[in-house]
């Protein structure tokens, strides 16, 4: 299972953003930007919020992870 706040921190640094710009757009501190990072799930609308802003679908990881388990399963 991906963590989803390590994913979203990679493409934050992935896009050379930091960690006051995102919590800028998302209107909180940055400590709650942290806080996100040690997340292993998340809420889905700030998931889409978080997505809509780093113009990247997390959904989309997320589904991926669950198609490889599915997969994983076949096999077995």
């Amino acid at each position: 299972m991906i963590n989803i706040g390590e994913r979203i921190k990679t493409e934050l640094e992935r896009q050379e953003r930091g960690v006051s710009w995102l919590a800028g757009k998302l209107g909180c501190s940055r400590m709650a930007i942290y806080r996100i990072f040690e997340k292993n799930s998340i809420d889905t609308h700030l998931l889409y919020r978080i997505s809509k802003t780093l113009h990247h679908n997390f959904f989309n990881d997320l589904s991926e992870d669950v198609n490889n388990l599915s997969e994983e399963h076949r096999e077995v």
